[in-house]
């Protein structure tokens, strides 16, 4: 197995801490972007699709084909991934993340604008599944060059913290994505319905204009350039990935598996099991999934800066023990009914099951592969676990639906998740505070 040597002035990268500081905000605007558009999809998931774009008679059955189409983004970010990852090993990370944040803001506008099925019948859950694959490659190569132009900028002693900084894009995000939400919650049902859901899809192509904006400031990695100026950029990254990296990408895939399993649970089917099957108002668990964000906020860096000082793998050890220990116990606290229980809950289960990992993740992906091939292994394997982890809802349904209402498959699932995570955690190597290869 081919191994770069380190890269000579990769350290030296981190000698600006202005030029460092502007890659990191631009790194976490344009995140939140590309996280904003494709979370007021699960929002709307919950609230809206089942009812406007698949109005089946059986609600049980409406919410799950709505998941379906939640799913099916996730499983278009591993393409998304190859696609970008192969040219943002090639011809550089800046240009594909300019690139990236356009697919994605074009696939959440034209959302904002689709008939519904009482309009057009089949053709609007098919256009809609369409677009819901466009945000999904969009994002899928997108996340491996925010990260990548920062943890390759950075150096070792503070690459954790700092690649966890991108992430706080994820909370921004989903910040704005509830909170639009929360205030169309003010808005009749009637006219929720009808107009005031489009809204928060429509108001995106701002947001894509400012971040392309802040993205096409940005210089390429010094890593990047420095593999042009030796000529080691590889023709085809993912074959060599799979031909003599196996093991670091099918690691990468686990080590996401438990992350956005939690995340997902937690921060999307909870709104349809808490407003459908407590029925409770929407307003209930939307507040609490906002107050979550709030947290992940402060709490991102810390676990990133944590990963500096005690390593990698014990982090998501941590994480793996606390959600294979809360998975009973969540939905105990949701059935509890009680809105202060409720919002604690999605808090606790949130920033421990999801953060930890989704802090630590970057700097660890990246590290796992050496630079020639870092934006293909890091990306696709990020994105394969984040695809898995997207069936979540869909699966989730489908348990309840068979069990009749009953959650305890879904929390062991949860836990059969986390086992797989802390498995892909220990034959990880322990990379805090080594030179990238």
């Amino acid at each position: 197995m081919s191994i770069v040597e380190p890269a000579s002035f990769t350290e030296g990268a981190a000698a600006s801490t202005t030029e460092i500081k502007r890659v990191v905000l631009s790194s976490v605007i344009g995140t939140a972007v590309e996280w904003y558009d494709f979370l007021i999809y699960g929002t709307a998931t919950a609230l809206v699709f089942n009812k406007l774009f698949f109005p089946l008679s059986d609600p049980g059955l409406s919410t799950l084909a709505a998941f379906g189409t939640y799913a099916v983004g996730f499983l278009a970010r591993p393409l998304g991934a190859a696609i970008f990852g192969h040219y943002g090993d090639r011809i550089g990370r800046k240009t594909m993340l300019a690139t990236t944040i356009v697919i994605m803001g074009l696939g959440t506008f034209l959302i904002g604008l689709l008939p519904t099925y009482d309009q057009i019948g089949i053709a609007a859950p098919v256009l809609l599944v369409v677009l819901r694959l466009l945000q999904g490659i969009g994002l899928g190569g997108e996340w491996g060059g925010a990260v990548l132009m920062v943890v390759e900028s950075a150096s070792t002693r503070n690459r954790g913290v700092l690649g966890s900084m991108v992430q706080i894009g994820w909370p921004i995000g989903n910040l704005a994505a509830i909170g639009i939400f929360a205030a169309l919650s003010q808005v009749p049902e009637s006219a929720f319905l009808a107009w005031a859901w489009r809204i928060p899809f429509l108001i995106s192509i701002v947001l894509v204009g400012i971040g392309l904006y802040i993205r096409l400031q940005l210089h390429e990695t010094p890593v990047f350039r420095e593999i042009v100026a030796k000529n080691e950029v590889v023709k085809i990254p993912l074959a060599e990935i799979l031909a003599c990296h196996r093991r670091s990408f099918f690691t990468a895939i686990g080590l996401k598996l438990s992350e956005v399993t939690y995340a997902i649970v937690a921060g999307v089917f909870s709104i349809s099991y808490v407003t459908n099957n407590l029925a409770l108002p929407r307003s209930v668990i939307i507040n609490a999934i906002f107050l979550a964000a709030v947290v992940a906020l402060p709490m991102i860096p810390v676990f990133g800066w944590l990963s500096d000082r005690i390593g990698r793998k014990g982090m998501f050890y941590a994480s793996c023990l606390f959600s294979i220990a809360f998975a009973f116990p969540m939905f105990w606290l949701l059935d509890t009914k009680d809105p202060f229980t409720i919002t604690l809950t999605i808090v606790v289960a949130i920033t421990f099951g999801q953060m930890i990992g989704f802090a630590v993740g970057p700097s660890w992906y990246s590290e796992l592969f050496a630079a020639r091939l870092r934006y293909s292994g890091a990306s696709l394997g990020f994105q394969i676990g984040a695809a898995i982890g997207g069936l979540t809802p869909f699966a989730a349904t489908a348990f309840m639906v068979w069990t009749g209402g009953a959650t305890w498959l879904i929390s062991a699932y949860l836990m059969v998740v986390a086992a797989i995570t802390w498995l892909a955690a220990a034959v990880a190597p322990e990379t805090a505070r080594k030179p990238l290869n």
